[in-house]
């Protein structure tokens, strides 16, 4: 279903009036799913570098309702994985997923059998059920560096963009795997990572797809993504290469007793190869709190994007392969058949006994919002690109709204992933609204948030060392503590415009778990740190994140 294709329970006379009313909440926007599909244009929302000198002071967003949704599950139509496309959209449904991506594994069986099996069964469960909104998606070996999340709208070629694109740009088919510093094929193989994002963009551009955005996964789970190829990725079309994980799928992996005793969440359990970039510590290996380093270490590499003034969105996902505690196998083969010749692997088998895993279902603990204001695919897709996403872990928070704008201004301002033009000098505020968790989560706790912190960092423009992960200006200004806090309240934290364009950002935990930032206390007080090996019960230690607001200042 597109926004075009309104289903019939969707009511198209309701007014903008009445939807303000109704707070553009997440259930009453489902409950009119559709609603400005007819007049729904989609634009390009890449974000600029620094503020358009003809743009007018300060700046209003629409009201939102954020979507929950994971963009990266697996299923039979991935070689390494278990469960039936069935029991994954079953899963999402039963957590309250409204949007997920079905992100199978490059290979050559996928490419030649699976890919189109897999679409069959997509378009089915999306006539079934339209409130549930299905990607067909695909895990790229990136050229020279990891994994990828590729996914389209869905029309008429989604399937084709991408087994297109799979045969002719993944890594491991093509034996473009070699990164390394010394590696003779090394400046080729990233060469065609940038090639293979520009022909995505030059596909949207075309109308052959309608959109296809592009995700890193896992960035620092090996060490093999550098900052340069990020910046490179990211350069190379910003429309389509979008932003990376923030925290990584398998968040189960080090429940005690679980998987042993050097299990991390996330199974970031690897040390330095040759393939890694050898300018990141050995703790760049590790999670935070079950977030990438990247993303943890305020004035890290995340910040060090941000810094340049342009926006790279996080996300988190389960990247589910076999749920913990679960207890089924996978079936076997046929004579003859493996997933070359097939493209799929043999139904599961229920065992009555607990199998191994890593992974919670999808929405059980790791959750994408994406704020939109219709319901449908390209809204999703249209939210992501432009940054309205925060994530949470363990289902701590029901709501998150951010808005900034300048104390002279009635409207609402601009919130995540847009950007306000202030004077310097200049008072805004900072506007955030937390939902508090109002029912128990899968594992049978009432998470209470303790704390929110907020994270601002000085605007520089683009590095001269694309290799940098620093962004030496970033730093924790404030935390408020909110323990004890139920119900719906805004907190109000005023903000001043100095010399320089800036950007905010948020952060919030449970506060089981947290301590001196990596790079130190007077940056980061008391942040993220890593568990014990073999000992990070995931459920203890949850947070939330915010994409960043960008505030760009003009002379007064």
């Amino acid at each position: 279903m597109t926004e075009q294709q309104l289903p019939s329970w969707a009511d198209p006379g309701v007014s903008a009036a009445e939807l303000d009313a109704q707070g553009m909440s997440r259930r009453g926007l489902l409950r009119r799913a559709g609603l400005f599909g007819a007049a729904f244009a989609l634009g390009s929302v890449a974000t600029p570098a620094f503020a358009a000198s003809g743009r007018g002071l300060g700046g209003e967003d629409p009201r939102l309702a954020y979507l929950v949704g994971d963009h990266h599950v697996h299923s039979v139509y991935s070689h390494d994985a278990k469960y039936t496309f069935s029991q994954q959209a079953q899963a999402a449904a039963k957590y309250g997923l409204d949007w997920m991506v079905f992100n199978e594994h490059s290979n050559f069986g996928h490419a030649h059998y699976g890919a189109r099996m897999e679409h069959a069964e997509i378009l089915k469960a999306r006539s079934e059920n339209p409130r549930q909104l299905i990607f067909q998606g695909l895990e790229w070996y990136i050229p020279a560096a990891e994994h990828c999340t590729v996914f389209a709208a869905p029309g008429p070629h989604e399937t084709d963009l991408l087994t297109q694109f799979e045969l002719a740009y993944d890594g491991k088919l093509l034996g473009y795997t070699d990164g390394s510093a010394t590696g003779t094929d090394t400046a080729r193989n990233e060469a065609h990572a940038v090639a293979a994002i520009k022909w995505l963009a030059e596909q949207r551009r075309s109308g052959y797809v309608d959109d296809v955005l592009v995700l890193a996964n896992h960035p620092l789970r090996l060490g093999i993504d550098s900052p340069h190829e990020m910046r490179n990725w990211r350069d190379a079309a910003p429309e389509i290469m979008i932003g990376m994980e923030g925290a990584p799928g398998a968040q189960g992996a080090a429940i005690p007793s679980l998987r042993g005793a050097t299990s991390i969440r996330g199974e970031y359990e690897n040390k330095p190869s040759a393939q890694s970039w050898a300018g990141y510590p050995a703790d760049a290996y590790l999670t935070y709190g079950g977030f990438d380093w990247a993303t943890a270490t305020v004035g890290g590499l995340w910040d060090a994007m941000l810094a340049e003034g342009r926006l790279f969105t996080i996300t988190t996902n389960s990247d589910n392969h076999r749920t913990v505690f679960d207890t089924w196998k996978n079936g076997d083969w046929p004579a003859g058949q493996n997933f070359d010749n097939t493209g799929r692997l043999p139904d599961p088998v229920n065992t009555d006994t607990p199998q191994p895993g890593s992974d919670f279902w999808p929405g059980e603990f790791s959750r994408t919002h994406v704020g939109v204001t219709r319901y449908g695919y390209r809204a999703v897709m249209v939210g992501l690109r432009a940054g309205r996403v925060w994530l949470d872990h363990g289902h701590l928070l029901d709501g998150l709204d951010v808005r900034v704008k300048r104390d002279c201004d009635a409207g609402r301002g601009v919130t995540l992933g847009g950007r306000l033009r202030v004077r310097k000098g200049e008072r805004i505020t900072l506007y955030v609204t937390v939902t508090t968790a109002s029912r128990a989560n899968p594992q049978g706790i009432l998470p209470e948030l303790a704390h929110v912190d907020v994270i601002r960092g000085a605007v520089r423009g683009p590095v001269t060392d694309r290799d940098t992960w620093k962004a030496p200006d970033t730093r924790v200004v404030q935390s408020r503590d909110v323990s004890g806090r139920k119900g719906t309240y805004t907190l109000r934290i005023p903000l001043t415009a100095g010399d320089e364009s800036f950007y905010v950002r948020l952060r919030g935990s449970d506060g089981n778990r947290h301590g001196a930032g990596y790079l130190g206390a007077s940056v980061d007080p008391h942040g993220p740190i890593p568990h014990e090996p073999g000992n990070g019960d995931p459920w203890a230690d949850t947070w939330f994140y915010s994409n960043p607001v960008f505030v760009d200042v003009v002379g007064g």
